[in-house]
């Protein structure tokens, strides 16, 4: 087995560095420490047709694939982290849902602009009582003559506060089968974005309110029974979640690196030091790893959809891999990788949240288990 990128993936991953290395390498620390959406940036991936990859061209995409997409994320974040945020946002997430069902009408009022990087799409999943438990959800959409009537909220949505567009899952009658989504404009009648919230890692969200909020039935992206569709379409996130973990991961391992070879006490450079050498051998493995694994996942995924099970298994290792890389490479630079100064610190705060979001690493180990035994395990109490 050839382990190595094809010849085509790896010209395609030295153009998408070569563009980075010269349009995104300057402000790349003043990026990540704005809590303000990059907008101009967003503009210049759309054009470098760096959104939308492995979407049809049909659609005003670029007709590649996942594994494409998954090395445009890694090649801009070894540069820009935040840039990398930009890309994901135009390939998976929420906008590969709704390319993956919207009707030609949908994608024709929303998809322009989302492609151009002049709006957002944002995904209103999660709820106060339905986190990881989203089959929990109560938001309701509830039949109003050819409009549907939305009550409920959603918590924790990515790009809440920029977002013009909202990919809301919502219940249209009881059990998972009456699960299904809508898609709410900003500004709509009974629909308000909340103040501002702050994540650790600096990104902001702001909770989502439905009051008797009143859309069109052609704002329905997938009716009851459309559960399954949407989690299959949002196990791809998890392959963006993947990429942007990892590559932060190497990212900070890149510093740690050049520092320990340039940085010297007691009259030695790091490097010399053996405790040292340990630590970066241990966090080259982990991220050789998880990359295997991630790869895997995305070339599953080049003619359809990749499994639950091996985008849980990509997520899962990345996450990990991402997180203690990270860290460690923080330890390695001391005060200068705590500092501001540096991405370290941007990249710990990160990859710790992309553990929770996207499904949790918990969350991910019990999915893994299922297809190792070939069955689901109920996570709650059982009924009396």
């Amino acid at each position: 087995m050839d382990f190595n990128l094809s010849e085509e993936h790896q010209a395609f991953a030295d153009s998408v560095a070569r563009f980075a290395r010269d349009k995104l390498a300057a402000g790349a620390l003043e990026r990540a420490h704005s809590s303000h959406y990059p907008w101009e940036t967003a503009q210049l991936l759309a054009q470098q047709g760096l959104l939308g990859i492995a979407f049809p061209e049909s659609d005003g995409g670029q007709g590649g694939t996942l594994m494409h997409a998954v090395l445009a994320i890694q090649q801009v974040a070894l540069v820009c982290p935040k840039s990398a945020d930009i890309v994901q946002a135009g390939n998976f997430g929420p906008i590969r849902t709704f390319v993956e069902y919207a009707t030609p009408e949908q994608k024709a009022r929303f998809l322009p602009d989302l492609l151009a990087g002049r709006k957002l799409i944002s995904l209103g999943m999660s709820e106060p009582d339905a986190g990881s438990a989203v089959t929990e959800l109560k938001t309701t959409a509830t039949p109003d003559g050819d409009y549907y009537r939305l009550n409920g909220s959603k918590v924790f949505s990515t790009h809440s506060p920029e977002a013009e567009l909202f990919l809301i899952y919502v219940r249209f009658g009881p059990g998972v089968n009456g699960i299904g989504s809508v898609l709410v404009e900003r500004g709509t009648p009974g629909f308000e974005v909340g103040k501002p919230s702050s994540f650790m890692n600096g990104e902001q969200w702001s909770p989502l309110f439905f009051d008797d909020c009143r859309i069109p039935a052609s704002n329905v992206l997938l009716g009851e029974g459309g559960f399954k569709k949407q989690i299959s379409g949002f196990n791809v996130e998890r392959l963006g979640n993947a990429s942007r973990a990892l590559a932060l991961g190497r990212h900070a391992f890149n510093l740690a690196r050049d520092h320990a070879m340039t940085r010297t006490q007691f009259g030695r450079a790091l490097c010399e030091f053996q405790g040292l050498q340990w630590k970066f051998a241990d966090m080259v493995m982990k991220l050789d790893q998880a990359q295997m694994m991630l790869y895997r996942a995305a070339l599953e995924g080049e003619h359809g959809l990749p499994s639950a099970q091996s985008t849980a298994m990509a997520k899962l290792a990345c996450n990990l891999a991402g997180w203690e890389v990270s860290n460690e490479a923080l330890q390695v630079m001391g005060g200068l990788g705590f500092s501001q100064e540096s991405l370290v610190e941007y990249c710990v705060r990160r990859t710790r949240g992309w553990m929770i979001a996207g499904g949790s690493i918990e969350i991910l180990k019990n999915r893994i288990a299922e297809g190792v035994f070939g069955r689901s395990f109920s996570q709650r109490a059982p009924k009396v």
